[in-house]
């Protein structure tokens, strides 16, 4: 019941991260990789002794007028550069820039092209993606919930969870944003791996409680009970809570140690889950199930 009682302290909390991150998006917004723009991507390794600074090879790449382009440590010894889609020779070239014309040893772990139309492409499958999920989730709750009526319609159930959705893929989008504008992290397609497992996750935390509350109105209603709406929900948020957060943190873990020991390029994907995830299991029980309440108080209202 301290959910419930409190649910207005918790709606203030969601809503500022909510907007914030909205500001973020607006400010900012994200920064597109490869993925959806088009372009290259290269990765070398140099010996721990020999690995030039990132300012000492600006200037040679900079000569090669490559267009817009980005350098980014990754681990002790290697470098990523992002650049627009390279030709062979402007690879050989950037690969010469990058040894010092042959006098440091450099080895290419990685190079990759994508090209401005698949790269639309990618963007547009993206957001049909995460749409089509959307819609199908509504749907199904809308139908799994179809007989617990009372006192709050099936689909209400179905816009609840989608508010909550909302806010599990809006945080992590807005900690990107920031990400992106201060430290140049992009986001590609396992970014949007990531948002559609966090749905799924965030999907399973909601529709526990919900099928808890289900139970328990089927419960009370069998009984002729007639306890209070809101003390339902609180009672089923109440029986959820532990397991909700047990299976979340165990989750957590293994992502945490993904972004921790994982290569550099799973980690803003580790990232996403990681935020997404959190945000996920909060809102399934701060923020979803709460909103079945005010839900209710606000059609008793209408009644009255």
């Amino acid at each position: 019941m301290f959910i419930v009682h409190h649910r207005k302290f918790f709606y203030a909390f969601s809503g500022l991260l909510f907007l914030c991150s909205i500001a973020a998006l607006f400010v900012w917004g994200l920064k597109p990789g490869i993925d959806f723009t088009g372009g290259s991507i290269l990765q070398v390794d140099y010996a721990t002794s020999t690995r030039p600074t990132a300012a000492e090879l600006t200037p040679a790449i900079n000569a090669l007028k490559l267009g817009d382009y980005s350098i980014r440590e990754t681990g002790a010894t290697g470098y990523i550069i992002r650049t627009t889609e390279l030709t062979p020779a402007q690879h050989d070239a950037v690969m010469s820039a990058l040894s010092e014309n042959g006098t440091v040893t450099v080895t290419e772990k990685e190079f990759d092209s994508v090209g401005p139309i698949l790269g639309q492409e990618a963007l547009q499958k993206s957001w049909i993606s995460i749409g089509l999920v959307i819609l199908a989730i509504v749907l199904f709750i809308t139908f799994a919930f179809r007989r617990v009526s009372r006192p709050v319609k099936s689909w209400k159930y179905g816009v609840i969870a989608i508010v909550a959705l909302a806010h599990d893929v809006i945080l992590p989008a807005g900690v990107f944003a920031v990400l992106g504008h201060f430290f140049g992290i992009e986001v590609d397609t396992l970014f949007v791996t990531a948002l559609l497992v966090v749905l799924g996750f965030s999907i399973h935390d909601t529709i526990v409680v919900f099928d808890r509350v289900r139970e328990n109105l089927k419960h009370d209603f069998e009984g002729k009970q007639r306890k209070p709406f809101d003390a339902i929900v609180g009672e089923s948020i109440s029986q959820t809570f532990v397991r909700s957060v047990n299976t979340s943190l165990t989750t957590l873990i293994a992502i945490a140690v993904l972004y921790i020991a994982g290569a550099p390029a799973t980690q803003p994907f580790a990232l996403a889950l990681l935020v997404g995830i959190t945000s996920g299991t909060y809102s399934s029980i701060f923020l979803g199930s709460p909103l079945l309440v005010t839900v209710y108080k606000w059609q008793e209202k209408q009644s009255a």
